[in-house]
């Protein structure tokens, strides 16, 4: 493990392989950690950064504290870019970290070759979605009763029902130790998730990506997130998406062969 000082924190970061600089930036609840299934066969020829979030593992955060934000998770990404200093890289977020890509690639175009949102999280605006509603989204009510629970100590409880709801009905208790030792190590997180202000996609930004851009999702991810991809798909020009067949949100991790495959041919193309 390594750290790089951006924007007044040490952020930590895990490096493999060397060639093009290919950055790896997790969802909610993960940490560099997240990539593990698919940073071996992607470092053969590039060199594979996988970072930790602010405040993700592995710091042990309380919940406290008013930094936990979309905003500064996006300008942490692009502080991290310019810190690395290897010229315009590769970038890949997963869900939540899909969504903080999609920023970076919105704001500095300039920083990224090419861009990878492997089922990128977040809610669509009217412009995206005709009958979206205004209010506060299911999710962040997911989120909110979720964090309520961590604030009482009850872990397991409330990442349960927020994993089964992404990945179907049971999916926590098929989780091996590991994996499901690395969602409590990040359980608090879920409390600055709740404030954090993320805004909806919109047409006019989805319209606005220039850098060539790859989606990917499993085939059988269930909720929101597949209506997130084809919105995206619809709209960044030129957009790529490669379906994972028998897949769902975890894909890299449920099918990292077929994976690394996609993103090799999208990324030397």
């Amino acid at each position: 493990m390594q750290t790089l000082a951006v924007n007044g924190y040490d952020m930590a970061f895990l490096e493999v392989g060397r060639g093009p600089p290919l950055i790896c930036v997790h969802g909610t609840l993960g940490d560099f950690r997240t990539w593990s299934a698919v940073m071996g066969p992607l470092s053969k020829t590039r060199r594979v950064i996988s970072l930790s979030l602010r405040r993700f593992f592995p710091e042990h955060w309380d919940g406290v504290g008013d930094d936990y934000l979309m905003a500064q998770h996006v300008a942490d990404v692009i502080g991290f870019i310019e810190k690395l200093g290897a010229g315009p890289v590769d970038l890949m977020g997963h869900s939540r970290g899909g969504h903080i890509s999609f920023r970076v690639a919105e704001q500095r175009p300039e920083l990224l070759r090419k861009l990878i949102l492997a089922e990128p999280g977040g809610e669509l605006d009217r412009s995206l979605d005709p009958t979206a509603d205004p209010g506060p989204s299911p999710r962040a009510s997911r989120i909110a009763v979720s964090a309520a629970k961590v604030r009482d100590g009850d872990i397991d409880g409330a990442l349960m029902p927020f994993v089964d709801t992404i990945d179907g009905e049971g999916a926590w208790a098929r989780l091996a130790a590991a994996p499901r030792q690395q969602l409590r190590d990040n359980a608090y997180t879920l409390i600055g998730q709740v404030g954090e202000n993320r805004q909806p996609y919109a047409r006019v930004e989805a319209e606005s990506i220039r850098t060539p851009t790859l989606l990917i999702g499993g085939a059988d991810t269930q909720g929101a997130l597949p209506a997130v991809l084809r919105a995206l798909s619809a709209h960044v020009p030129g957009a790529q998406t490669a379906m994972i067949q028998g897949g769902r949100h975890w894909m890299f991790e449920q099918a990292p062969q077929e994976f690394c495959a996609i993103v090799e041919r999208f990324l030397a193309g």
